[in-house]
């Protein structure tokens, strides 16, 4: 079985990927502010809006795959952003998961088929309202995910991301905290819902698996066809 580390893993999508890999005898190290539940986790205090010197040097051995799933949803018009929250998008979504990927590289380059899977969001390539901020980390996350598709190739070292719509986890509680509310968003979608943890661990596992192993560089929606279709 494989061995694999996960960033943010307590709670929504993280936890969902958590539980596939546990569910399949797989060894799972959580990097997290609060423990995930999953029997079997070993959990590393980390918080993504802190240096958190000497914290990776914790994983040792090979790692077969690296999951970053902390996000923000900092929705407002742009006249109301600040130089702050860009900054803190940025440094949640991007510089954090930066330092994360450098902390594992060594591990990583030790397995023969490691796989790196992080998280974009359909307001990338669908232009929203509002998203000013959190598209604009979002795309350096594409960016970098590409360039590192390249950069670690020859490492055979596959990086992809994913690029989800509105899901309900705890990160949407606002958007999603009402029936009405999720009864609307779900119409926006053509597939007539919005999405559940599961819909995107289930894409997260695929890329993790060592049998899909020709499939790097890519940005995956998982988005119920918001950013492609109008049905």
């Amino acid at each position: 079985m494989g061995k694999y580390v996960v960033v943010g893993g307590s709670q929504g999508i993280g936890a969902s990927i958590i539980l596939n890999l546990i569910s399949q005898a797989h060894q799972v190290i959580n990097l997290s502010r609060n423990p995930c539940d999953v029997p079997g986790v070993e959990n590393i205090q980390y918080d993504v809006l802190e240096t958190n010197e000497g914290v990776l040097g914790a994983i040792s051995g090979p790692v077969d795959g690296l999951v970053y799933c902390p996000g923000s949803i900092n929705l407002k018009p742009f006249h109301r952003l600040t130089a702050g929250d860009f900054e803190k998008d940025f440094q949640i979504n991007v510089l954090s998961a930066i330092q994360v990927i450098q902390g594992c590289l060594p591990s990583l380059k030790a397995s023969s088929n490691a796989s790196i899977v992080l998280f974009s969001t359909v307001a990338v390539q669908t232009g929203m309202g509002f998203h000013a901020s959190i598209a604009s980390s979002k795309g350096a996350i594409e960016g970098l995910t590409r360039s590192l598709a390249a950069e670690f190739s020859s490492l055979k070292i596959r990086v992809n991301a994913i690029a989800p719509s509105l899901t309900q986890t705890p990160l949407a509680n606002a958007l999603l905290n009402s029936d009405d509310k999720i009864e609307a968003a779900g119409k926006r979608h053509p597939l007539g819902r919005v999405g559940q943890p599961s819909d995107i661990a289930n894409m997260a596992l695929f890329l993790l698996n060592p049998e899909n192993s020709w499939i790097t560089g890519q940005i995956l929606k998982v988005d119920g066809g918001l950013g492609d279709l109008r049905a």
